[in-house]
């Protein structure tokens, strides 16, 4: 079992902030995201982000893998320090999700499924009828799919077990899955009977569903909100302007007033995500102030011109 560095994965450093995992999580996220990315190993690259951040994002595991690190280095065998005991399995290949065996070996099963090669645990010999094993995934959903009637396609690997409980190998499973209304980050969803199937004519168990919301490069979400950042030209911004903003379903004027400020938020009902009970959110335009990345001597000119006739002091609150 090879040692992970986490931050390295998600190019961040130990001392990162909680915003600055998030962020890297969200552009490897989106880069390698196995529906767009033509990345060599963009699946796996892709699950390594969604466990580094799944360690790091949470206060109580990011100390505990913090206190760990001290003992393993990247790539090589980590055995941990003198007296640790593994957790076992859980988030591994037993319980066919996302996450490597270190992973598990650090945080344990969490109450999901059973560790060993026996489904039903340790120590424990096979009863007739007994349940078939829960599975867990992460699902990567963009932001217009939680707004799409259409299914979602997906596969994922089920455990198969002999009628002794040995584990004989693993089966891929495909299911068309309706998104529903109102998913958040974070969710975890129930499939009743999509697990691995029961021993002894026992009930298949569940598949349970993480859903993960995928980086937008337009959107940020506050909620069941959307935040659009809305680019101005500093003429736009005093004499108003009509521009034509994104949304999730397609394209909105939106009338900027003249005198706008940069920062100033613009509502647009009814615009963001769906609620549980089908209601949508809305869509706040947050203006921002851009400058020309070059100007020329002329245009200097007028620039200083006007600074002379509109005798603006944008400091003046400064004042004593």
């Amino acid at each position: 079992m090879d040692f992970k560095d986490y931050y390295k994965i998600l190019g961040v450093e130990p001392t990162a902030d909680d915003k600055a995992i998030k962020t890297a999580y969200r552009k490897l996220a989106r880069k390698y995201h196995p529906d767009v990315s033509k990345e060599h190993n963009a699946e796996n690259k892709f699950k390594e982000a969604s466990e580094a951040y799944e360690a790091l994002s949470s206060p109580e595991k990011r100390a505990e893998y913090d206190e760990l690190r001290k003992y393993g280095q990247h790539g090589r065998p980590f055995q941990g320090p003198p007296g640790w005991e593994s957790r076992g399995g859980g988030f591994g290949q037993e319980s066919a999700g996302d996450f490597s065996d270190f992973f598990s070996s650090i945080f344990g099963q969490a109450g999901r499924g059973n560790s060993g090669g026996n489904p039903f645990g340790r120590g424990h010999q096979r009863s007739a009828g007994r349940r078939g094993q829960d599975v867990e995934m992460e699902l990567a959903v963009f932001l217009e799919e939680t707004l799409a009637q259409e299914s979602k396609k997906i596969s994922f690997q089920v455990p198969q077990y002999n009628a002794a409980g040995h584990r004989i190998g693993d089966t891929t499973k495909t299911l068309n899955v309706k998104i529903p209304a109102g998913v958040s980050d974070g969710e975890r969803i129930r499939l009743k009977g999509q697990g691995a199937p029961g021993v002894g004519g026992g009930a298949s168990g569940d598949l349970y569903l993480i859903i993960r919301l995928a980086p937008h490069p337009l959107f940020d979400v506050e909620g069941h909100n959307l935040i659009i950042t809305v680019p101005l030209a500093p003429w736009e911004a005093a004499l108003g302007t009509k521009v034509e903003v994104p949304t999730l379903t397609g394209r909105i004027h939106l009338t900027i007033r003249a005198d706008s400020q940069s920062g100033q938020r613009l509502r647009v009902k009814g615009k963001g995500l769906l609620d549980k009970q089908g209601h949508r959110g809305d869509l706040f335009a947050q203006l921002k102030v851009v400058m020309p990345a070059h100007s020329d001597e002329a245009t200097k000119e007028l620039w200083k011109t006007l600074s002379e006739q509109a005798a603006f002091n944008p400091r003046s609150l400064w004042s004593s």
